[in-house]
């Protein structure tokens, strides 16, 4: 099977704490019946429509092992990883920036941080010929002290120095759709000529003061970051534009060994955090194309890593059609608001508009 699936139900049982939303319960914050909105069912339910369709039957389905404390230490101080497991062994709590978990959270994270790690290793070692990691909970905002965003380990990060330190791979690209700007990632490798980072994001979602497109890298990583900020409501169209003229130009310039994408699914039409309107056809389409890059730069190396999403019901079809892209499985799950989301993507004149900004996005990367 060309195809690895890597997840485990433990990952499901990850927990967190007593939130609306994002916002703590308190004062005139009422509780609600989901809490975060980074719960399991979106996962879980992927997962539940891959058995009823059929497409389980179709992927190398595999677990992992936890990554190990001295895998976790190639990017987190022992300091960190010591208050995390400490919390962790005594009822839980919260560190960062929305952080919560429960008790057992450090060994949940760690295997999720595995998955992510044993998908990019079988696949740099030939076993399967591309890979989806269903990682939870996320990491591309995992900053090495400071976990924000539901991210309490750098799961990509993770993975990358586990395959670089085996010498599997001397240069790895990461390709960020999730909505939400990948600043840990970033951070990790700003400095780094190795790791090329992009991250197409809506413009001042979240964090609210990451992601400018002048911030290139710095050092040796000068040019090796890429920011591809996007106005509310880009659209299909409009992600197809950019990754078709910023995203694989880049690849094809720096000429990894593997690419990984952060694969969020929160820029959906339908999505709680974001207002991008992106449909699960913009993430087959995507898909589609960065598979056909790896074939022709890196022997078809693809790796993709679950972070946010945060729609119950949506985040299943379009995690099913990325999987139908990557496998060519003969199966599918045909998208039940494809005609909704359809009617309300943008017009002409927004089109234009994000023609625009990618031109202007072209010209600050031509500089550096």
């Amino acid at each position: 099977m060309r195809t690895g699936f890597f997840w485990d139900e433990r990952c499901f049982w990850h927990s967190g704490g007593n939130y609306a939303l994002t916002l703590p319960v308190g004062g005139l914050v009422q509780p609600t019946m989901g809490g975060l909105p980074e719960n399991p069912e979106t996962k879980r339910r992927l997962v539940n429509l891959m058995r009823v369709t059929g497409m389980d039957r179709h992927l190398a389905m595999r677990g992992a092992e936890p990554a190990s404390e001295a895998e976790l230490a190639r990017v987190h101080p022992l300091s960190y990883l010591s208050e995390f497991k400490a919390l962790s062994d005594t009822g839980g709590g919260e560190i960062g920036l929305r952080t919560p978990f429960g008790q057992g959270g450090y060994e949940i994270a760690a295997l999720s941080a595995g998955l992510a790690r044993d998908a990019l290793v079988a696949v740099l070692r030939g076993e399967v010929e591309n890979a989806y990691a269903l990682s939870r909970p996320p990491g591309h905002h995992c900053l090495p002290e400071f976990p924000n965003g539901f991210c309490l380990l750098a799961n990509i990060a993770i993975a990358i120095e586990s395959a670089l330190d085996q010498g599997l791979a001397g240069r790895i690209a990461v390709v960020d759709w999730d909505v939400h700007h990948g600043n840990g990632t970033e951070a990790i490798f700003y400095d780094r000529a190795e790791v090329l980072t992009i991250s197409l994001h809506q413009e001042r979602n979240y964090p609210l003061d990451t992601g400018d497109a002048e911030d290139r890298g710095a050092g040796a990583g000068l040019g090796a970051n890429m920011n591809i900020p996007l106005p509310p409501g880009t659209g299909h169209r409009g992600y197809l534009q950019a990754i078709d003229r910023l995203v694989l130009p880049a690849l094809e310039a720096f000429e990894p060994d593997a690419i990984i994408v952060a694969c969020g699914f929160d820029a959906s039409a339908v999505d709680p955090l974001s207002r991008m309107l992106a449909s699960a056809e913009t993430f087959r389409a995507m898909t589609q194309r960065l598979r056909a890059a790896a074939e022709d730069l890196c022997d078809g190396r693809l790796v993709l890593v679950h972070e946010g999403g945060y729609s119950e019901v949506y985040v299943p079809f379009c995690g099913h059609a990325v999987l139908e892209a990557l496998s060519d499985a003969p199966v599918a799950a045909p998208d039940p608001l494809a005609e909704t989301v359809a009617a309300r993507q943008p017009g002409p004149r927004h089109d234009r508009m994000v023609e625009g900004l990618i031109s202007d996005l072209e010209e600050v990367f031509r500089r550096r």
